[in-house]
């Protein structure tokens, strides 16, 4: 019996699978949309009990993407944590962390930055 290759859904076909869920659309006519057998939706809507996950949104104290850009900006300028914590309202401690945690003052780049908190954010 020959296996299908594991399919790895996107963001957007899980949205999918959500809203056909919500409408009242059963396994069956879900798999059919994307050519798989039941089982691999079911995977994917009971992880949460059948509930749609919350989108994901950043916590009001997290570090924005901006503020990384900034404090990119600043090494790359040369200056020191603490102007770049002046400067962005922040303590010297968080600008320090963030640094640290993603590459040092010679290596740190904002985008990558920011993905790895997205990233660590995830919870097991």
């Amino acid at each position: 019996m020959k296996q299908r290759p594991r399919i790895y859904y996107t963001a957007t076909q899980r949205e999918l699978m959500w809203d056909r869920w919500q409408k009242g659309d059963n396994l069956h006519q879900i798999a059919q949309l994307f050519d798989r057998h039941h089982p691999s939706i079911q995977r994917i809507l009971m992880q949460t009990g059948g509930i749609r996950p919350p989108s994901r949104s950043r916590s009001v104290l997290a570090l924005t993407l901006a503020e990384r850009e900034e404090i990119s900006r600043g090494l790359a300028t040369g200056q020191s944590l603490r102007s770049i914590a002046q400067l962005l309202g922040r303590s010297p401690s968080t600008v320090s962390r963030e640094v640290k945690r993603n590459g040092g003052i010679k290596d740190y780049r904002s985008a990558g930055a920011d993905s790895s908190a997205w990233d660590r954010a995830l919870r097991p």
